[in-house]
């Protein structure tokens, strides 16, 4: 959809936020987004960063410079040991910070194991995002500022806090969590504390019972529900996405946005609320329950721009309940199908940033003939060249192949995986004699067809002419002569693939078996 359409076609979700950041009046504005890397980035943490790359290009496409900015919260202590985790190994670094903790796995620091997947998966997804480092980014000296206004203003936002969220702090209580040097934990310290001229915070482990004055770029973090509106003003925010759990009353962005008027005197951003993504039959996905599928695993499944199409097409505050299994070949095929036709829909636009291109085969397709050809990128060209497929693309078609491949091994339902046994099947040696009967009715009918929707209509051509078989039994004898089971992919287009007249001769064998 484009500007020039017909104004009453309702606008895109991206477009109508757009319009709204613009109205705000900021000449430049800064989306930003955020993500704690305490486990797996899953696929809903990919609706966070989509939907602020949405908006981006959508003000981009206005004519407004706008930023993208996706910060990495590594400066967030463990909280606990996560199921992933040894316990003999995290148990005792709870309550330090991500960047500080050993990667789960080999070399490498806790926060990066997690994080270069995911950077890796949005390279991919071509999602032009600035990365800011929590700890990197205290280290600059850019929060200093807030930092101590914040100290400065710890009464207020006491107070703020107890209004807000209904709960009063605790006596003592302050916005800044000092890291102990002693024991690096960021949750047993009390500020005692600061001198802003010299950017320094002193505070008391009451584990280590240590005093230690430090510098606030590197001594500790301030508290979630201060840090975020912080940063808000430290990096110019002016517009983010953000979970419906932060959008609740009384919950992060309310004392945010008041902690934006009455301390920091900055305007809050646009919010952007979204729902979550639940893996089906699984419920909302969480890294800290193992409850994943993985950005980058799902790129090794499917192409980018249909991650992308997964979270353009559904407005944020929509939930998205995500199907692994055959839902998502449609998918595939619904972008590809639109692309090639070159629809003028705005969410397609989106999703085909920067320049994705169709494939020219349609997914559930090409992951039929990959099969057949066992995965051999040769052998997929020449059966789709004799199916009519010109002029593809033979890298575009190797990547889909091997995508066809992860999809079948990880979520494919058993009656899309196809392994044509040689050999004649028991199964199709002990079928009984009406099914034989129609087998070799069905194999003279096709021996000379090519398309696969004449095939498809011929089983039930044949099935009414074969005594006493219906269609449920027909398709059961061609399954169980082709694959030794009852049940496969559709019967016209696997017979296509396969080839008629080899099919032909598999079904004389079994009429005669």
């Amino acid at each position: 959809m484009t500007e020039s359409q017909d104004s009453s076609v309702e606008k895109h979700w991206a477009d109508r936020a757009a319009e709204e950041v613009i109205g705000r009046g900021v000449a430049s504005p800064v989306v930003c987004t955020g993500i704690s890397p305490s486990g797996q980035f899953h696929i809903g943490h990919l609706r966070e960063i989509l939907t602020g790359d949405a908006l981006t290009r959508a003000l981009r496409d206005k004519g407004v410079s706008a930023r993208l900015l996706f910060v990495v919260d590594n400066l967030d202590p463990l909280r606990k040991v996560y199921p992933f985790l040894d316990s003999r190994i995290f148990e005792p670094r709870i309550g330090h910070s991500l960047c500080e903790l050993p990667a789960p796995e080999g070399p490498g620091t806790y926060d990066e194991f997690f994080l270069q997947p995911f950077l890796g998966a949005l390279a991919l997804l071509r999602v032009d995002a600035e990365v800011v480092r929590a700890n990197e980014m205290y280290a600059s000296g850019v929060m200093d500022d807030v930092i101590f206004t914040a100290l400065e203003g710890t009464a207020t936002l006491a107070r703020v806090l107890g209004e807000v969220t209904g709960a009063e702090e605790k006596p003592g209580w302050s916005p800044w969590n000092p890291r102990c040097l002693v024991c690096r934990r960021l949750d047993k310290s009390q500020v005692l504390g600061w001198d802003r001229a010299a950017g320094t915070i002193t505070s008391r482990c009451a584990q280590c019972e240590t005093d230690t004055t430090q510098p606030a770029r590197t001594g500790g973090k301030l508290t979630w529900r201060v840090d975020w509106p912080a940063r808000w003003k430290a990096l110019g925010v002016n517009a983010e996405p953000f979970g419906k759990d932060h959008a609740s009353r009384g919950g992060s962005y309310d004392t945010g946005v008041a902690f934006c008027r009455q301390v920091l005197d900055y305007e809050p951003p646009y919010p952007m609320v979204y729902e979550w993504i639940a893996l089906k039959g699984q419920g909302d996905m969480s890294s800290s329950k193992g409850n994943v599928l993985s950005a980058a695993d799902l790129l090794t499944m499917v192409p980018p721009e249909v991650v992308r199409y997964l979270v353009m097409k559904t407005r944020p505050g929509r939930g998205i309940n995500f199907d692994p299994g055959l839902p998502l070949l449609k998918m595939v095929d619904e972008v590809d199908d639109a692309s090639a036709a070159e629809r003028d829909d705005r969410s397609l636009e989106l999703s085909r940033a920067a320049g994705f291109k169709p494939v020219g085969v349609p997914f559930k397709h090409l992951v039929l003939v990959a099969q057949i050809a066992q995965f051999d990128v040769e052998r997929t060209l020449g059966i789709l060249l004799k199916n009519g497929y010109q002029g593809l693309d033979r890298e575009a078609v190797a990547q889909r192949v091997q995508m066809a491949r992860v999809w079948i091994e990880r979520f494919a339902p058993e009656e899309q995986k196809v392994e044509v046994p040689r050999e004649l099947p028991d199964a199709a040696r002990e079928l009984p004699a009406d099914q034989k009967q129609f087998l070799a009715k069905f194999a003279a009918a096709i021996r000379t067809l090519t398309d696969g929707e004449a095939i498809h209509n011929a089983v039930f051509g044949c099935a009414q002419t074969a005594d006493g078989i219906g269609s449920k039994r027909a398709f059961e004898a061609i399954y169980k002569a082709l694959l030794g089971r009852e049940r496969g992919p559709r019967a016209g287009a696997f017979i296509a693939f396969l080839g008629p007249a080899w099919v032909a001769d598999r079904f004389d064998a079994a009429s005669r078996s």
